[in-house]
């Protein structure tokens, strides 16, 4: 998104494990776009111990099961600018509500996000990118009113 849009200051990458590939692919990355350089960083920690603003921009790929949910949640609480692309739905641990009967758990699950930010004052957006960049292509986006 930064290279998208340069007016945003910085990137932070929040991970409490960052991959080993991180530092060679942001290289290669300040390499190909320059404006990258010393604007991105990367923070060891739990979403859930990180500091989100209302001025934020959470932006989350492939946050596995439950995750999604959390980031959700502090988005929510911070009044932050959200889009998730949510991926390993967990049947056990997210939310299907009472849509699993109608709908594929997976989808059911999804719903139910999209669901609670429009309950939570969000202007909510749904989308899909194409499947042959992700099976798990769902893009959800949520902007507090």
């Amino acid at each position: 998104m930064i290279l998208l849009d340069d007016t945003s200051p910085e990137a932070i990458v929040v991970d409490p494990t960052q991959p080993p590939s991180a530092t060679t692919l942001h290289t290669a990355l300040a390499r190909s776009w320059p404006r990258l350089d010393r604007r991105v960083s990367f923070v060891a920690s739990d979403i859930s111990q990180f500091d989100l603003t209302s001025d934020d921009v959470v932006v989350s790929s492939h946050a596995c099961g439950a995750l999604s949910d959390r980031i959700l949640e502090r988005a929510i609480a911070a009044r932050a600018v959200v889009a998730v692309l949510p991926c390993c739905h967990n049947l056990t641990t997210c939310e299907t509500g009472p849509l699993a009967g109608w709908l594929d758990g997976p989808l059911a699950i999804d719903v139910m996000r999209a669901t609670r930010l429009e309950q939570s004052g969000y202007r909510v957006w749904t989308q899909t990118i194409p499947a042959d960049i992700t099976p798990k292509n769902r893009l959800l986006m949520g902007m507090p009113f």
